[in-house]
């Protein structure tokens, strides 16, 4: 029988194809200030090293593949109606077949405008080895900048088309995020208390388990794999 299966995606499923995370122990912002690097006070202050930033994380793409658990749950579209929502900013589910995928906090792979980041006249494709330049120019006549969600800004039209998904699944799967970034941790209170819900994570969760969820402890490579074993069983009762 075909499902309406939801999974929701964070830094864990992109780490293990060689994308660093942001707030694990060797995560960017241990690295890197986040209030310089990605918020719009930090691109007003010093807009060229927010662009290097993001044009090296952009370059970046070239270099790595989609892996075992992306390409998992891009098959899963064979037998059922599956959606992708995903807090990563990278294109690897997409490059792995996924066919319907929704970015909570942005695209990598795209620009827009710094005067107005949601006008649907100034986001467009952008090619990953082109860097995006002091200069360049959006529609509307302002400052290209990555089409990101910054620190501070509002998500876009993204998170109510995810809510009504997750409202509407069969079955709810979460890879790969720590759930404590708001507002999109939140998505996991929208899904039916009824609905079998997984949740793959290579660490012991304890009390951060969520409530009705059933803990799968591995990595998404590895927990994917036991993941279709539990749909398949789910399917055949």
């Amino acid at each position: 029988m075909k499902q309406k299966i939801v999974v929701f995606t964070g830094a864990g499923i992109s780490k293990e194809s060689g994308i660093p995370t942001f707030r694990d122990a060797n995560g960017m912002w241990n690295k890197y200030d986040a209030k310089k690097l990605a918020s719009v006070a930090g691109f007003e202050e010093n807009p060229q090293a927010v662009l290097d930033f993001y044009n090296a994380r952009r370059k970046n793409l070239l270099d790595v593949e989609p892996n075992h658990a992306h390409y998992v749950l891009a098959e899963l579209e064979k037998q059922h109606d599956v959606t992708i929502v995903t807090q990563n900013v990278d294109n690897l589910h997409e490059r792995a077949g996924s066919t319907k995928v929704f970015h909570l906090h942005g695209e990598l792979t795209k620009v827009t405008s710094s005067r107005n980041r949601l006008d649907p006249n100034c986001i467009m494709d952008y090619p990953l080895d082109t860097p995006i330049r002091i200069g360049d120019k959006a529609a509307d006549g302002s400052q290209l900048r990555p089409f990101i969600v910054w620190f501070g800004e509002f998500l876009g039209p993204e998170i109510e088309a995810a809510i009504d998904h997750v409202k509407n699944a069969d079955i709810f799967v979460v890879i790969g995020t720590s759930l404590v970034v708001y507002p999109a941790a939140g998505l996991i209170n929208y899904a039916h208390h009824e609905v079998p819900k997984f949740l793959i994570d290579p660490g012991e969760m304890g009390d951060r388990l969520p409530q009705g969820f059933k803990h799968i402890k591995a990595t998404a490579v590895e927990g994917v794999d036991v993941l279709l074993n539990e749909i398949n069983d789910l399917c055949n009762t």
